[in-house]
């Protein structure tokens, strides 16, 4: 999957493709293999992993709030099987409000 700004509209029309990029750029080598590529809502410590990796030491937030748009995210992408990561972070770092500091 290489075209993250086209499965991000899928759940944010407006997206902004810099936004986007940045998140390609800071994923960067995890991209290439399938199965970081993608996030399992399913797994507990996958879910741990965004809410330390992503919301806590990048976005600057935790607690409930991470928790709560981790939540959101995952049922926001619940009918997608294969849950992009760069999609999924970019509607968790949305839902807390956080993409301009991107």
């Amino acid at each position: 999957m290489t075209d993250y700004l086209a499965d991000v509209q899928k759940y944010d029309s407006s997206a902004d493709e810099a936004v986007v990029n940045k998140i390609v750029r800071h994923l960067g080598i995890a991209l290439r293999n399938k199965d970081s590529a993608l996030v399992s809502a399913s797994d507990p410590k996958e879910l741990e992993r965004v809410r330390e990796k992503w919301c806590e030491k990048k976005l600057g937030v935790g607690g409930s709030d991470a928790d709560a748009a981790i939540a959101a995210t995952a049922k926001a992408m619940a009918d997608d099987r294969s849950r992009s990561r760069v999609t999924f972070y970019y509607l968790v770092a949305k839902n807390l409000g956080k993409l301009q500091t991107l």
